[in-house]
Parts: structure tokens; C-alpha cells; sequence
């Protein structure tokens, strides 16, 4: 991981629907754009909070977080049945060459950018899946998420799925945060 993970002891500001103000549900599945049956990775996944907006739309989701308390809290919460929790970081994710149709995070990328997580990524999303990135912006206020140093702008975060071998097809900024769509 990146600079720091998300403090459990504040887990519970990760259930606020203000969250959605990033990134709204809707917007979250357009641009995941999979089937019904397909098998997504949300990177970063806490308590849930995204993951319960793709897992009624998917086969199976896996919530991917390395803090297995954010897996505890989760599980009081009440996991879909659709849904797998995974104990890992992002450059070492437990899924074979291809096994996933799509991965997302959201506010983590700070958390895991770089060359090993993004090399991982390439590896477990299948050609022509999509990873979805919604981040905190550097250029953004800094009223909300982690300091300012410890954060991307989306042309820095197209450069490195770019390298890693995806095909950014959609890059843009927002106020605090941006979103980044990469193809594989």
C-alpha cells in the first residue's frame, strides 16, 4: 500500500451517502459497463460502502481490503450473498491470470499507485476489462480525504495504467476528486 490505509477506528464515516457527492451509484455501473454474471474486484472495498452498489449487478464481487477489521465491521453490516471478501493488498491480489471481468476503487488509489499494484492489476483483469478509478484530486481543496502530498492528479494516474499496459478511454478532473477508466 501507498502512504497509509483508511483508520478503522473512523470506519463509520465510510458509510455516509454524502460518499456518493465522488461518485454516484449510477455513475460507478456506467462505468464498470459489465454483464449481469460478471466476476468485479473492488480494491480498497472497507466496510462495503461501493461494493453493495456493484454486487446486485454482478455475478460475484470480491471486496478486496488489506485490513481484515474493515472485513469484520463489513460482516456486522451484513455482506450480499454476491460478495467475497478477500484479505489482500493490490500488488498481491489471490486471483488467476484473467480471472476478473473488471476491477474499482474508490478514494484508495492514493493507498496502493504504483508500479507493482497496477502490474497486478494488469495481470488479474481479463483483456478488454475495464478498471474504474475514482480518487482524491491533488489539484482539489483538500477539504476532504488524505493531504494533498498524498494524492494524484488523473493525468498522472492515466501515465501509470498507460504504462502498465490498459488503454485509458476515459480521464477527467473534478473538484476534490477525479475519475479515471482504464481498458486492458
Amino acid at each position: 500500500m501507498g502512504f497509509h490505509t483508511y483508520d478503522v477506528e473512523r470506519a463509520d464515516a465510510l458509510e455516509d451517502p454524502d460518499r456518493f457527492r465522488y461518485c454516484s451509484a449510477e455513475e460507478l455501473l456506467a462505468a464498470l459497463a459489465v454483464p449481469g454474471d460478471a466476476v468485479v474486484a473492488d480494491l480498497g472495498s472497507g466496510t462495503g460502502f461501493y461494493t453493495d452498489v456493484v454486487a446486485p449487478h454482478v455475478g460475484t464481487c470480491y471486496a478486496v481490503d488489506v485490513q481484515p477489521e474493515m472485513h469484520d465491521l463489513y460482516r456486522e453490516k451484513g455482506v450480499p450473498e454476491t460478495v467475497e471478501t478477500v484479505t489482500a493488498g493490490v500488488e498481491d491480489l489471490p486471483f488467476g491470470d484473467g480471472a476478473l471481468d473488471a476491477a474499482l476503487s474508490t478514494m484508495t488509489y492514493h493507498e496502493y499507485a504504483g508500479e507493482a499494484a497496477l502490474s497486478e492489476l494488469a495481470r488479474v483483469v481479463r483483456p478488454g476489462g475495464r478498471v474504474v478509478t475514482v480518487d482524491w484530486s491533488r489539484h482539489g481543496p483538500g477539504e476532504a480525504g488524505p493531504p494533498r502530498d498524498e494524492r494524484f492528479v488523473v493525468g498522472d494516474a492515466a501515465t501509470a495504467f498507460g504504462d502498465a499496459g490498459f488503454v485509458v478511454e476515459r480521464a477527467e478532473s473534478r473538484r476534490e476528486t477525479f475519475l479515471c477508466v482504464a481498458r486492458r
